[in-house]
């Protein structure tokens, strides 16, 4: 078969759960809930609505923001084994994410190298926490995303792959419609049902592990 590149989300999927929504539940006003409504119903892009979301923080709350998610913040079981089988195998694994450079690179620090860490940054020299796009939309896509996985998908992959995402929600669903297979929990497996998207379920990377030695997927 050709040869696989894995394109791996952070929130929820990495992790056990979603860091933005413990940050904005933990440190946020109440007015979050209604741009994150906003978001899921895209009357926002997620640009807009994270950028949103980010500016009602004070900078001040950074160093306290980082300990509570290096605190509660969970990776998910078999991560470290699957880290250490695609590396084994040679198989190349980067790391998508919405989420932000603050946390982030910490939870992931001694797993993943940061030049295969793309991510959202940030910038804590105003009064409020102001979000930077390193990895915004490319010509072929104009959904306001963010950290654009499709556009990365593109830019990453090679025309021998095989590419596989793996992830679990809204913001994965771009880059999946690109993939030649997903790798799915969550709201993505059941837009990959519902859109006819070849996928398998996981609940841990130790299902990664098996789904990927049964493709038998190799470089």
């Amino acid at each position: 078969m050709k040869k696989p590149i894995l394109f791996c989300d952070f929130d929820g999927t990495i992790t056990n759960s979603d860091n933005i929504v413990a940050i904005m539940k933990q440190f946020a006003p109440p007015e979050w809930e209604t741009l994150k409504d906003d978001v899921l119903a895209q009357r926002l892009t997620v640009q807009e609505g994270v950028g949103k979301m980010f500016s009602l923080l004070p900078s001040r709350l950074k160093e306290e923001i980082t300990d509570f998610i290096l605190q509660t913040a969970r990776i998910r079981d078999g991560f470290r084994e699957f880290v250490a089988f695609t590396k084994q195998h040679g198989i190349p694994l980067y790391v998508v994410s919405g989420g932000i450079d603050f946390f982030v690179y910490p939870l992931l620090d001694g797993l993943i190298e940061k030049e295969f860490i793309f991510c959202n940054g940030s910038d804590f020299s105003g009064e409020t926490i102001q979000i930077v796009w390193p990895y915004s939309c490319d010509e072929h896509c104009h959904n306001g995303c963010g950290c654009c996985k499709p556009s990365l998908l593109r830019k990453l992959s090679k025309p021998d792959a095989f590419n596989i995402v793996i992830g679990d929600s809204i913001t994965d669903l771009a880059a999946a419609k690109l993939a030649d297979h997903v790798i799915a929990r969550d709201f993505l497996l059941e837009k990959c049902n519902e859109l006819s998207i070849s996928h398998t379920p996981f609940t841990t990377f130790f299902d990664v592990i098996d789904v990927l030695e049964k493709m038998e997927v190799r470089v």
